[in-house]
């Protein structure tokens, strides 16, 4: 029988807490038997919540923590003050070895600065990175860094692309992915002067499968399948694919509720359209990892809703499963 991976669920965090991290939590459990999700926050709210549901007892387990991060306080004070927030007593059941795993939807700074200062870094990576999963024409992407470094160095990019190539081939299964650096043309010359710097370092590391330069039309084609990027950039792009196509999806559904033939049309296509709107929907695939920590951080968008919880903790477990800390500790240690 597989190990149980041990998930916490800060239960606080989020636009629909506690409602749908609840829902996430009884859903993870009820899809599949490999996991435990430890729910951290007010007790006496995740135990009004959970009354709702019928569920393994045995595979869900309440922590109390009574003070939350809210989203616009200062990180750093915030992690530093309130010890006994949802984050914090979270975070230290991963340090403690009690949990496998941190899920959030709640402050990303507070997430950020939990996971380096409390989770911790595993020794010789230098910057955790953000690393979510993005829809592509291919299947699917890793865009890495997507919030955590804005003020990258070429040193830091290498390492992103060294780890989002372990994490796409022992996590997602794509034999030798194909890594690419955020550009602004194809040609090596091109670019800023920190991707001027690191795109021949990049051609030097012999453990991953580097392809050049990706602009961004180029992204939702697939061409590459670990993204590279300094925080900034890839923020903006993750924003504007996320943005683009929610209106996309809006106009679609729009022009197809236009007129009687339009609606007509819209029954005969559904099935098909259904199935297609299913692939490039952010929720199906989790939460975004802080890579490079010594336990699993994985932080999902604020506005997260139970499928959205749901699939973050069942990416977990692979992450377990497949070792991803040792075989990057393993790597960075080859450097």
């Amino acid at each position: 029988m597989s190990e149980i991976t041990r998930v916490v669920l800060d239960a606080m965090g989020g636009d629909y807490a506690p409602t749908e991290m609840v829902k996430g939590a009884v859903d993870a459990i009820n899809r599949e038997r490999r996991v435990k999700v430890i729910l951290v926050g007010r007790e006496e709210s995740i135990k009004n919540e959970l009354e709702k549901y019928t569920f393994d007892k045995e595979r869900i387990q309440i922590v109390n923590a009574s003070e939350v991060i809210e989203t616009a306080e200062p990180p750093v004070n915030a992690v530093r003050r309130k010890k006994d927030s949802s984050i914090v007593v979270g975070m230290k059941l991963v340090k403690s070895g009690e949990a496998d795993a941190f899920v959030s939807a709640g402050s990303s700074g507070a997430i950020l600065v939990g996971g380096q200062t409390l989770v911790g870094r595993i020794k010789g990576v230098e910057r955790p990175p953000l690393a979510p999963l993005i829809p592509t024409a291919e299947g699917v992407s890793l865009l890495i860094d997507c919030g955590a470094n804005v003020d990258a160095r070429a040193s830091h990019l290498v390492q992103f692309a060294r780890m989002g190539s372990i994490y796409m081939e022992h996590v997602i299964g794509i034999r030798k992915p194909k890594v690419a650096i955020v550009n602004i043309g194809a040609e090596e010359e091109k670019g800023n002067a920190l991707v001027k710097e690191t795109f021949p370092l990049l051609k030097e590391v012999s453990d991953i499968n580097f392809v050049g330069s990706i602009e961004a039309r180029d992204i939702p084609y697939g061409r590459a399948d670990v993204i590279v990027s300094e925080a900034f950039a890839g923020n903006i792009i993750l924003k504007l694919y996320e943005g683009l196509g929610a209106v996309l999806m809006g106009k679609i559904k729009e022009g197809m509720m236009s007129t009687l033939k339009s609606k007509l049309g819209a029954l005969l296509v559904k099935p098909a359209l259904k199935e297609t709107v299913k692939q490039f929907d952010a929720t199906e695939y989790g939460g975004a990892p802080l890579l490079g920590l010594r336990g699993l951080v994985v932080k999902t968008h604020g506005s997260a809703k139970a499928k959205e919880i749901s699939n973050s903790i069942i990416q977990c477990i692979t992450f377990k499963e497949q070792k991803i800390n040792e075989k990057i500790m393993a790597c960075i240690q080859t450097e």
